[in-house]
C-alpha cells in the first residue's frame, strides 16, 4: 500500500541514548552499575517519566525505597544530557532527504517533557518535520494504542498509508496493531533499503 506519511521515533533512531555514559563514571564497577539499573533506576521507572511523571516525584519514590542510593538516583536526571551525546548523522541525512523530497514526515517519541525541551534546543533538525508527539506531554506512551491514535488525529494521518520507524519491536508491533505499516530500525542503511523496497523515493 502506498506510503503517504512517514513517522520516526527519535531515541536510538535519530539520537543516541545510553545511560551507561555518565554512570560508567558514577558507578565504575560494571556489576554494581548493572544492579543499580536492574533494581533502582530501572527501565520501568524511567518510562513513567516518559508518561509524564515529574522527576521530583520519581526521585522521591525511589529514594524512599533506596535511601543509600539517593545521590545516584538524583544523578539520573542531573546527568541526562550526557546520555544523549549526539545524533546519528546517517539517520538525520535520511530524514532530511525525505523532507527535501516533499514527503510528509512527523515524529512520535517516548520522552519526558522537560528533557525533550532540552533536546529540541540541542538538535535543531527536530524542528524540520511537520510535527511531534511527545509522550510526556500527553500522558501516553508507546506501545499503548492511544498514543498512535492521538498522533493520527493530531496530524491528519491515514494509518493504513503511514510508515512508522522505531528501534523497539514492541513499539513496531503496537503501530501495526493500530493499523499502521511499520519497520524495525537497526541502522540507516537498512532503513534506506526499506524505503526503496516500499517505493519511497529519496
Amino acid at each position: 500500500m502506498e506510503i503517504r506519511h512517514i513517522v520516526f521515533d527519535i531515541g536510538k533512531v535519530l539520537v543516541h541514548y545510553d545511560p551507561d555514559i555518565p554512570f560508567s563514571r558514577l558507578i565504575p564497577n560494571p556489576a554494581e552499575r548493572q544492579w543499580f539499573f536492574d533494581n533502582v533506576c530501572t527501565s520501568a521507572w524511567n518510562i513513567e517519566q516518559d508518561r509524564g511523571r515529574k522527576w521530583e516525584d520519581a526521585e522521591a519514590l525511589l529514594i524512599a525505597d533506596h535511601p543509600d542510593h539517593a545521590e545516584n538516583i538524583r544523578n539520573f536526571r542531573r546527568h541526562w544530557h550526557e546520555m544523549v551525546p549526539y545524533a546519528y548523522d546517517d539517520s538525520v541525512t535520511l530524514l532530511d532527504r525525505l523532507l527535501d523530497a516533499g514527503h510528509d514526515v512527523t515524529l512520535l517519541t517516548n520522552w519526558a517533557a522537560d528533557t525533550f525541551s532540552e533536546a529540541r534546543r540541542r538538535f535543531p533538525f527536530l524542528e524540520r518535520p511537520r510535527g511531534i508527539t511527545v509522550s510526556g506531554e500527553i500522558g501516553m506512551i508507546k506501545p499503548e494504542r492511544g498514543i498512535y491514535d492521538h498522533h493520527v488525529m493530531s496530524f491528519g494521518i491515514d494509518p493504513a498509508h503511514a510508515l512508522f520507524i522505531d528501534d523497539s519491536q514492541k513499539n513496531v508491533a503496537g503501530a501495526r496493531a493500530a493499523g499502521w505499516q511499520a519497520v524495525l530500525f537497526t541502522d540507516a542503511a537498512t532503513l534506506e533499503a526499506d524505503f526503496s523496497r516500499m517505493n519511497i523515493a529519496l
